[in-house]
């Protein structure tokens, strides 16, 4: 099964290696078919503290890394 890639803004980078990013998406509410938007917050693993609070990451699906952590880094999108 392939791993989630995702696209987010950093809202968070206090903790040591671990950003908190703000992941946002779109979709048609299936019976009101309203637009409707969601919001999820996820722990990110950031090995070399690279990212601070405002920029815009991919993320993919890992390893666990801790309780809460289970997506890293992969790039900074510009």
């Amino acid at each position: 099964m392939p791993k989630k890639i995702l696209k987010g803004k950093v809202i968070s980078d206090k903790n040591k290696k671990t950003i908190i990013v703000l992941v946002e998406r779109k979709y048609q509410h299936p019976f009101l078919k309203k637009i409707v938007k969601s919001k999820k917050k996820y722990h990110v693993h950031d090995e070399k503290n690279n990212f601070k609070i405002g920029d815009t990451v991919q993320i993919e699906e890992s390893k666990a890394y801790s309780k809460y952590k289970k997506f890293k880094v992969l790039e900074e999108i510009r």
